[in-house]
C-alpha cells in the first residue's frame, strides 16, 4: 500500500469514528424520547429508503450472487446491523458514557481474537504493541488520568448488553474478509433492510408502553443515525476492512474516546484536559504500531 491510499484510509477510518462516536452521543440524548429498539428500527428503515434508488438496479442484477452467499450474508447483517446496533442502544438507555467508552475500547483486542479463532490468523507484535498502547490511551481518557475513579466503576445489565454488542461488531469485522462479491450499495441495502426485519417486532413491543416523542431534536437524531452513521459510515468502514485489513480497521475504534470528548468540548461546552492529549498520543502511537506490517498478517 502506498503512502496517499494509506492516507485516505486512515482519513476514512477517522470519519467513521467521529461519526459513530455521533451516533452514541445521539442515541444518549434522545433516549427519553425514542425507545431503543424504535431508534434502530427507524434507523435502519430511514437509511435503507434513502439508499434504495442507489441500490435497486444493482439488486435485480446481483440477485443471483444474493441466492448464492445468502447464509454469509445474512450473518453479517445479524451480527453487524441488527445485533450490535439493538445491544448498543439499549445498554445506552441505563450505562454510563463511562462504562460504554471503555467497553468499547476493548473491540480492537476482540477483533484480534476473533481473526486467531475464525481464521487462525495470530497477531503480530506490532499490532499487540498497538493494541495494549491505544487501550491505555483510552483508559487515560476514560478514567481522567484518576486512578481513584476505578473504584467508583460499576457494571450493570446495559453494561452488559453493551459488551454483548462490542462482541456481535468484533464478530462483523473479522468475518468481513468473508463478504459476498456484491456491490456496497447492494451489500449494504441488504443489511439495512435485514436490520429493519430484525428490529420491526422488538420496536413493535415498545410501541404500547413508550411511543415516540416527535420533538425536533428526536427528528433530527433519527435523521442523523440514518444517514451518517449508518450510509457514510458504514460504506467507509466496509472499505477500509476491504483496504487495510480487519485488525487495522478494528483497531480505530480506540479514537471513540477521545473524539466523544472533542464532541463534548464542541458541543457541550466541556474542557479538554492534559489527560486528553497524553491519551491521543497513546491511541495515535498506539494505531502507527498496530498498522505496521498488519496488512501482512491478514
Amino acid at each position: 500500500m502506498t503512502a496517499s491510499p494509506r492516507v485516505r484510509i486512515h482519513l476514512m477510518l477517522l470519519l467513521v469514528m467521529l461519526l459513530w462516536a455521533g451516533n452514541a452521543l445521539v442515541a444518549r440524548a434522545v433516549r427519553a424520547d425514542v425507545p431503543p429498539f424504535t431508534l434502530a428500527f427507524l434507523r435502519w428503515s430511514g437509511a435503507a429508503l434513502l439508499l434504495l434508488p442507489f441500490a435497486a438496479r444493482g439488486i435485480a442484477a446481483e440477485w443471483p450472487l444474493v441466492r448464492r452467499h445468502w447464509p454469509m450474508l445474512l450473518l453479517l447483517s445479524i451480527f453487524g446491523v441488527g445485533c450490535f446496533n439493538a445491544l448498543l442502544y439499549s445498554g445506552l438507555r441505563t450505562s454510563s458514557a463511562t462504562n460504554a467508552m471503555l467497553i468499547q475500547a476493548a473491540i480492537p483486542a476482540l477483533v484480534l481474537g476473533c481473526n486467531y479463532l475464525f481464521f487462525r490468523t495470530r497477531a503480530l507484535p506490532s499490532q499487540i504493541i498497538g493494541v495494549l498502547a491505544a487501550a491505555l490511551g483510552a483508559l487515560l481518557i476514560i478514567f481522567r488520568a484518576d486512578i481513584h475513579a476505578l473504584a467508583a466503576l460499576h457494571f450493570g445489565t446495559g453494561d452488559a448488553l453493551i459488551l454483548l454488542g462490542v462482541i456481535c461488531w468484533s464478530v462483523y469485522t473479522s468475518l468481513l474478509r468473508k463478504r459476498p462479491p456484491l456491490t456496497a450499495p447492494t451489500f449494504l441495502w441488504l443489511s439495512f433492510a435485514t436490520g429493519v426485519v430484525m428490529m420491526a417486532p422488538l420496536a413493535a413491543s415498545e410501541w404500547a408502553n413508550h411511543p415516540v416523542r416527535w420533538t425536533p431534536g428526536a427528528a433530527a437524531g433519527i435523521a442523523y443515525v440514518a444517514i451518517f452513521p449508518s450510509i457514510i459510515a458504514y460504506f467507509l468502514y466496509n472499505h477500509a476492512v476491504a483496504q487495510a485489513g480487519a485488525a487495522q480497521a478494528g483497531q480505530a475504534i480506540s479514537l471513540q474516546p477521545l473524539l466523544g470528548a472533542f464532541l463534548a468540548a464542541l458541543l457541550l461546552g466541556e474542557t479538554l484536559h492534559g489527560y486528553h492529549f497524553a491519551g491521543m498520543a497513546l491511541i495515535l502511537l498506539g494505531i502507527a504500531a498496530a498498522a505496521r506490517n498488519a496488512r501482512a498478517a491478514e
